[in-house]
């Protein structure tokens, strides 16, 4: 894959609709399912995780796509190395039996990864 370079100007239409595609991504793995009785939504990225081991495993392995999306886009490796902490520490935190899944599923790493590349992309 190649970042989103042309000599006609349009990396900011290609970046947007990476953008739209990495916002679905956080959509589905942070919030696409409605809790019933509370005002919450979880994703599938706190379900997999219930899986022991191999669920925060394969999640975490996922979540790698938004950081390497920045990356593609020319985000600084300072904003790359921040994700992926915070994806590190989301799928460690599933390592704690119960409370790990319930701060999976509060802690939303994806969207808040799409977040800070929004703003970076923003301020450029």
């Amino acid at each position: 894959m190649t970042a989103d370079h042309s000599s006609t100007g349009a990396a900011p239409s290609g970046a947007a609709s990476r953008i739209d595609r990495l916002e679905q991504f956080a959509y589905w793995s942070d919030d696409c399912i409605p809790v019933p009785g509370i005002d919450a939504r979880i994703g599938l990225d706190p379900i997999l995780g219930l899986v022991p081991v191999w669920g925060d495993v394969i999640t975490g392995v996922l979540s790698c796509y938004v950081p390497y999306q920045a990356y593609q886009v020319g985000a600084p490796p300072s904003l790359v190395f921040k994700m992926l902490v915070l994806i590190v520490l989301d799928a460690c935190s599933g390592a704690i039996p119960v409370a790990g899944d319930l701060i999976d599923a509060a802690f939303k790493a994806n969207k808040v990864n799409v977040r800070m590349l929004k703003r970076h992309l923003e301020e450029k």
